[in-house]
């Protein structure tokens, strides 16, 4: 069986350019990271009714190289949710310009902390606020 995308629309879904990338047209981790912070970032944002941080991110492993003009599509999901954090899994894929064929290129775990307007945790669903 094929290694098919998560079900559902991506979070973010852009196509890379050539000030994303190396001399060769390699795609920087770096960028790839911060595409997939921002997708986590929606989603914790929109669970949590309000400004989210990111805390952590465990390791990332790529799976396969992206290219200048690759269209990449970042799929986030609720993972965990706890009293003010919440763990989003992230996956991102990638297919070439004039293809249908799509590979996993990378996969990640964020843990965001929703915080109030002094920049301190606040809890999620404003329970004992």
């Amino acid at each position: 069986m094929a290694d098919l995308p998560p079900q559902g629309a991506p979070a973010i879904r852009v196509t890379t350019m050539p000030a994303d990338a190396n001399a060769y047209g390699d795609i920087f981790g770096g960028w790839l990271m911060s595409q997939m912070d921002m997708a986590a970032g929606l989603v914790a944002a929109r669970y949590s009714k309000g400004r989210a941080v990111t805390v952590a991110m465990d390791g990332m492993q790529f799976h396969a190289p992206v290219s200048v003009g690759d269209e990449v599509s970042v799929y986030a999901e609720l993972v965990k949710v706890g009293r003010t954090s919440m763990t989003i899994a992230v996956e991102a894929w990638h297919r070439h310009r004039h293809e249908e064929e799509q590979a996993r290129v990378t996969e990640a775990r964020f843990t965001f902390v929703a915080i109030d307007e002094e920049r301190r945790p606040r809890v999620i669903g404003g329970l004992g606020s």
